[in-house]
């Protein structure tokens, strides 16, 4: 089975030895995304809700430019420096993803790059 790299201009660029998705078959493999913004490489300023939205548009570019979008998850996974924001995340959640929602995980950190208060990655199947 062929892989086939995901890259868009409107998610951050990678900062390390990985790619902003892979996909193999019908699945890809979104790999995780702080509130980086793709123009600048900056951390978004504000809260943790600016935060969480960011981490989402960037999921979002990613998804869109793998031909899909992000009721295409099938697993979400959520990395936080602090659990107590996990309300926030479901909240803004509920903006971005419909009914039937992904599988997910929610795991607290002790810390994120370029200290982030939040990651996602996940894996999505597309038709």
């Amino acid at each position: 089975m062929s892989r086939t790299i995901i890259q868009t201009d409107k998610a951050p660029q990678a900062i390390g030895t990985y790619s902003q998705a892979v996909k193999v078959g019908s699945t890809v493999y979104l790999s995780g995304q702080i509130p980086l913004i793709p123009e600048s490489m900056e951390m978004v300023e504000g809260d943790m809700e600016a935060q969480i939205v960011r981490v989402f548009e960037n999921l979002t570019a990613v998804a869109e430019a793998a031909g899909g979008n992000l009721n295409d998850i099938a697993k979400l996974n959520i990395f936080l420096t602090d659990l107590h924001h996990f309300p926030l995340v479901n909240e803004v959640m509920a903006r971005y993803f419909q009914q039937p929602y992904p599988a997910r995980a929610a795991i607290g950190v002790a810390s994120l790059p370029k200290d982030a208060g939040v990651e996602m990655d996940g894996v999505m199947e597309l038709e």
